[in-house]
């Protein structure tokens, strides 16, 4: 007799604890490293962070500071073709006289006259007002 095979080929079932247990083992080997040294799982990640932060904003800072100076740059440039100026002043422009004290001594001695005055009473708060 013949025997025939009556077995209906049933789907494989996929061992997913193999998949499981790996990551399992990775998640308890981290949870392991950060109980071993606590520094490498929570003090690393700050402090690099902050370095690198503090990096990162001298260098925005920097660069802002350089954009300042071009721009200031121009602007001078134009003050300077418009108006003749430089940094240090006007060019060739403006040359001050030559002066000393002693003259403007005698330029102010001439505009007051220290003995021609006149007596002049300064009221007191309340004396224009009948109480």
């Amino acid at each position: 007799m013949t025997t025939i095979n009556t077995a209906v080929d049933q789907p494989k079932k996929i061992d997913n604890n193999v998949g499981n247990t790996r990551f399992q083992n990775s998640a308890s080997g981290f949870k392991r490293w950060g109980r071993k040294s606590p520094f490498i799982r929570y003090g690393l990640p700050m402090i690099s962070l902050i370095v690198l932060g503090a990096l990162g904003l001298g260098h925005l800072l920097q660069g802002s500071k350089d954009i300042a100076k071009v721009k200031d740059d121009q602007e001078w440039e134009i003050i300077e073709t418009r108006k003749a100026l430089s940094r240090t002043g006007p060019v060739e422009a403006y040359k001050p006289k030559k002066i000393s004290l002693e003259e403007e001594l005698k330029a102010l001695q001439e505009k007051v006259d220290i003995n021609n005055y006149e007596y002049k009473k300064i009221p007191k708060p309340n004396e224009g007002k009948p109480s």
